[in-house]
């Protein structure tokens, strides 16, 4: 009756107006089937129990007043506004208006704080990197005659010459430069860096800027493991900090690049199996016992819906005897109607739905402008700086330099 009233209001503010109306559903699941598994969520997000009356204040708990929140055919949708066709025609306006786009580009580096020397006129006109890798040689160069003593080795200049074009080629001087600027604090701060790990170990620039401390001419490794001109992709260097110098580090990166263009990157925890179930049992109220001993006839690493799709001779191949006679078990009691059965089949429904959100361990995104131009952010309750809605395996196809601290 409330949604009538405000669906009346607005009709008559628009024709006063002469505001186009448009109309819409709101979708929080797909299928209309698919509503009390939603209800069960939203009790697992609150700590409720289902049986709790959906209302405001003490002793109610929050729910959606009905079962129409689902994604609604053209046909349903025209139904619901037949009396307002052009609600309907006017979506096509809004259909009309929609700008494809895609996330995928190319990696947007800060722009890094160079010496005037270095600068070049023309970088600053088109944006260049001229003087990012004129500024890199200078460095690399400076530091390999630390490393390899000066004069330098023949063996040395090739192989450094080869390394700063191929990084020259790729675009990424710039990255070179802000790792080298972070651990050049880190260590003037005392705080401990590791050696180097993993591919990153192969770049005698990077031995020579002092990011890693393996020298790869000693031990014959590999640049292009690292960096390879036949397979451009982002440069991923892990960085090792002690436990207590690496807020510190990262307090010095929000001081130079501004706590609007620095963020950490979320994560996103999904409901398995076996969560499924005990999450599903706690808010229908099943004891305790009964949800760990239906959860425990699920084999680790399966999946519930890999194990229903499969039939019995699949399954038979699938599974150890022992393992196979308890997924029996768990499919017999999906079979029944009462509430073991219930909490089977909504975990089903709920199975790999996001639970819960956190903080990647130690990536951090660096943007060259305000973070918001780029990527949508949120915050985190354990977390001082902004983080990203993409989670670790977006953030680097979305371009943004991701580094691992």
């Amino acid at each position: 009756e409330d949604e009538n009233r405000v669906n009346d209001t607005l009709v008559k503010l628009a024709r006063k107006h002469d505001v186009k109306l448009v109309g819409t559903n709101n979708t929080y699941y797909q299928n209309q089937e698919d509503a009390n598994a939603h209800d069960i969520l939203l009790c697992v997000k609150d700590g409720e129990k289902q049986a709790t009356p959906i209302g405001r204040g003490r002793g109610y708990r929050y729910g959606l007043p009905n079962q129409e929140y689902y994604f609604k055919s053209s046909d349903e949708m025209k139904a619901l506004f037949k009396d307002l066709p052009d609600a309907i025609s006017n979506t096509q306006d809004i259909l009309d208006k929609i700008e494809a786009f895609q996330l995928a580009r190319d990696v947007l580096l800060p722009a890094f704080d160079i010496p005037d020397e270095f600068k070049h006129e023309e970088d600053l006109v088109a944006g260049g990197k001229r003087g990012e890798n004129a500024y890199l040689r200078h460095l690399v160069y400076e530091g390999a005659k630390k490393r390899y003593g000066d004069p330098l080795s023949e063996e040395v200049t090739e192989r450094l010459d080869f390394e700063l074009s191929v990084i020259e080629n790729t675009g990424y001087p710039g990255y070179f430069l802000i790792v080298e600027d972070f651990i050049r604090e880190a260590r003037n701060m005392d705080v401990s860096v590791g050696p180097g790990r993993g591919s990153a170990a192969g770049s005698v620039a990077a031995y020579c800027l002092w990011i890693t401390n393996i020298d790869p001419m000693k031990y014959d490794l590999l640049f292009e493991r690292f960096l390879n001109p036949d397979r451009i992709s982002m440069p991923d260097i892990d960085i090792d900090f002690d436990d207590e110098g690496r807020s510190r580090v990262m307090d010095y990166v929000i001081k130079k690049y501004g706590a609007n263009q620095v963020a950490q990157i979320i994560t996103y925890g999904t409901m398995a199996a076996k969560s499924s179930i005990r999450d599903t049992a706690r808010v229908l109220d099943l004891p305790l016992f009964d949800a760990d001993r239906i959860a425990k006839l699920i084999p680790n690493m399966s999946k519930l819906n890999k194990i229903f799709g499969l039939d019995e001779k699949a399954l038979a191949g699938k599974f150890r005897s022992e393992e196979l006679e308890k997924v029996n078990q768990l499919l017999n009691i999906s079979e029944g109607s009462d509430l073991e059965a219930e909490t089977v089949n909504t975990a089903r429904a709920l199975e790999g739905s996001v639970r819960n959100t956190g903080i990647h361990a130690c990536g951090v995104i660096i943007t060259p402008d305000d973070i918001t131009k780029f990527v949508p952010v949120s915050v985190a309750k354990d977390s001082d700086l902004y983080v990203t809605q993409f989670d670790n395996s977006v953030v680097e196809s979305a371009g943004l330099l991701k580094m691992d601290f």
